[in-house]
């Protein structure tokens, strides 16, 4: 401890009052206690401190280890023995009691005063430090946990990879070196380790460049594909490679599994067949998806792509058909439903939207598609707005919604059917109310005789405008 060079010049002036606002201000809690420990005196310079802490108008006449928690009571006692035998005191943390029967931390040290064993108490708030505290021990712990469910998810991953029947290995996606691979993949070739060798010497010479490209594709596309090759360890067998791409430790890498056996026989018999039809779809004039159960589209060709006025199939996957194709929870609902009840659609006449607004007729036609217990949806969606343009000129035909469930007569249950038209007859009738009312939603809701709140909820349900229920009603 460094003390004052001319404590008496230059504080000998200061009188009691003095001293005392100077301690009660360097200080967030001053105690003054007598020889036996008893607080006579005390000062709280911290306002939340005091706040906290209560009512402390009986500390005076107590001693002050009584006012501390039990866990702090030794450290009080060496506090004031530390004080008394002259030595100086380090800082304690001690919990102290407050009304509430509550722990509140405060860092305390202690200063002897006079000869007659006067006692000067010194506290620290540590509410803030112990806050800080718990919170780091809380994040550790956290951490703690992570890393050990980290190490068990790894453990079962390894305990996987190594006792797979299916030839797995993972390899460097720009040196197609192996960085690892599982005894079922270095038993089929040949029985040799694989790791840090190039994926491509297990191949024969004509089927590696096959390979070759293939990861290379993989890598470039960042998509999964696939390829028929042959091993180059003497044996005339046919392999369906494939690979998937993923990052690691900003590392890329390419997770590549080698399938022998009739599945893949039969693959390579079949591939000239299927590489046609594949082929067909992908270059055909009409727009073809394909979509999961819950109409989320899996892959699409170029003349969807194309009507959609999308740049990359990467853009369609995963988003909702309907997001292009009919009108917003209605067109889209009816085709779904007759796919599911009829198992499937001819000639389903509709619109469908492009990203930058343009609209087109086409007709859908339809069918559900199971693969491996998946069940999905294929969709056929041909561009017909230019043999629709001459037979506008002829007379007014059905309005497109109501045609459309005309057509499904005979097709769906009459329950199914009544409630589909009813929500088109409903639409039609708000659309008609808004653009006679130049789009006055208080005006459309009297005329429909609906309020205003029917009105906005049916205008959300129908996707009609924007769905605030808000004062924009065009009211001049």
């Amino acid at each position: 401890m460094k003390l004052f060079k001319t404590a008496r010049k230059s504080l000998g002036g200061l009188d009691a009052k003095a001293i005392g606002t100077l301690l009660a201000t360097a200080a967030d809690i001053t105690l003054i206690l007598d020889a036996t420990g008893v607080v006579r005196d005390m000062a709280i310079g911290n306002d939340a401190l005091a706040a906290d802490l209560g009512d402390v108008s009986g500390w005076p006449g107590r001693p002050w280890i009584d006012t501390v928690m039990t866990d702090s009571r030794p450290k009080v006692e060496a506090l004031l023995h530390d004080a008394r035998s002259g030595e100086a005191t380090r800082w304690r943390h001690v919990n102290q009691r407050t009304v509430a029967e509550a722990a509140l931390p405060v860092l305390y040290s202690t200063l002897l005063l006079d000869g007659d064993g006067r006692v000067a108490v010194i506290g620290r708030d540590q509410r803030l430090v112990s806050s800080l505290h718990q919170r780091l021990i809380d994040t550790q712990h956290s951490m703690e946990r992570e890393y050990a469910r980290l190490r068990h998810a790894e453990a079962r991953y390894r305990v996987l990879f190594q006792l797979s029947a299916e030839a797995v290995a993972i390899i460097d996606a720009i040196s197609h070196a192996v960085v690892e691979a599982n005894p079922a993949a270095e038993q089929l070739c040949g029985g040799k380790s694989l790791a840090g060798q190039s994926l491509l010497d297990s191949f024969h010479g004509a089927d590696a460049a096959a390979v070759g490209s293939m990861l290379a594709e993989v890598r470039f596309a960042g998509r999964t594909s696939q390829v028929q090759a042959r091993l180059g360890v003497g044996s005339a067998q046919m392999l369906t490679v494939s690979a998937s791409p993923f990052r690691q430790d900003r590392a890329a890498l390419l997770l590549v599994r080698l399938l022998p056996g009739e599945g893949a026989g039969r693959a390579a018999a079949m591939q000239p067949s299927r590489a046609g039809m594949l082929r067909f779809a992908e270059d055909a004039p009409d727009a073809m998806v394909v979509t999961g159960q819950d109409g989320r589209v899996i892959s699409a060709n170029a003349a969807f792509l194309e009507l959609a006025q999308l740049d990359a199939e990467e853009q369609a996957a995963g988003q909702p058909l309907e997001r292009w194709l009919g009108r917003p929870g209605l067109e889209f609902e009816v085709l779904v439903a007759t796919l599911r009840t009829r198992g499937a659609v001819r000639l389903f006449g509709t619109t469908l939207q492009g990203e930058h607004g343009t609209a087109v007729e086409v007709e859908v036609s339809a069918v559900p598609l199971a693969h491996r217990g998946n069940l999905g949806y294929g969709f056929a969606i041909r561009d017909v707005g230019a043999r629709l343009a001459p037979r506008a000129a002829g007379g007014p035909p059905l309005p497109r919604p109501v045609e459309q469930l005309t057509e499904l007569v005979g097709r769906v249950p009459l329950k199914e059917l009544v409630r589909e038209t009813t929500d088109v007859i409903e639409r039609m009738a708000i659309e008609a109310a808004l653009q006679l009312t130049d789009d006055n939603r208080a005006q459309a809701a009297e005329m429909l005789g609906l309020s205003r709140q029917s009105l906005y909820v049916k205008l959300r349900r129908y996707g009609l405008g924007s769905d605030g229920d808000g004062d924009g009603d065009g009211e001049d």
